[in-house]
């Protein structure tokens, strides 16, 4: 019964937890503006919580640094389990532009697992909305709902990416 209580609290009202892991901050206004009245991420019980002790995602943005790499696992480790981390921006999502860069190891996803890719220089905030409830939707029939909705009546197509599509896109 407790395992129950704790997923329904988990899918109604998720924390999020925003990681910089060096962007130019494009992506974190982006970030805020979901969360601010206009596109409202707070309705759906999307709280921004500043320690990752509390959270249940982790919005990362920018890429991952030989620096920050030790950094980024920690704050990953600190997060209580089950987690999720969405990589948000091309930065997140790949390293790109700086992925070159010999002290630059990628995208998010180089030193940790990520859940879901937000494309975008930087994403809008409608993207980030929907990337959002995209995860939610793995986890309450109700948001699967409101996904299924959206994208019935809008193309979707490119907003965001599992891990499954990222694979897919980059084979091709």
């Amino acid at each position: 019964m407790l395992d129950g209580i704790v997923k329904w609290a988990r899918a109604k009202s998720p924390w999020v937890c925003h990681l910089n892991c060096g962007s130019c901050n494009g992506c974190d206004i982006e970030i805020v503006a979901a969360l601010m009245p206009r596109f409202d991420l707070e309705r759906f019980g999307v709280l921004l919580e500043g320690s990752p002790r509390h959270a249940d995602v982790l919005l990362a943005t920018g890429p991952v640094t030989r620096q920050i790499r030790d950094r980024v696992i920690r704050i990953y480790d600190q997060t209580p389990d089950p987690k999720f981390v969405i990589a948000v921006g091309t930065c997140g999502v790949s390293g790109s532009p700086f992925a070159p860069s010999y002290n630059v190891l990628g995208g998010v996803d180089a030193a940790i697992p990520v859940d879901m890719y937000i494309p975008g220089c930087p994403p809008r905030p409608d993207a980030i909305s929907y990337g959002v409830l995209k995860l939610l939707a793995a986890l309450d029939p109700l948001a699967a709902k409101l996904v299924a909705e959206i994208e019935s009546k809008q193309d979707t197509t490119g907003l965001v990416y599992t891990p499954e599509e990222m694979a897919a896109t980059s084979e091709s």
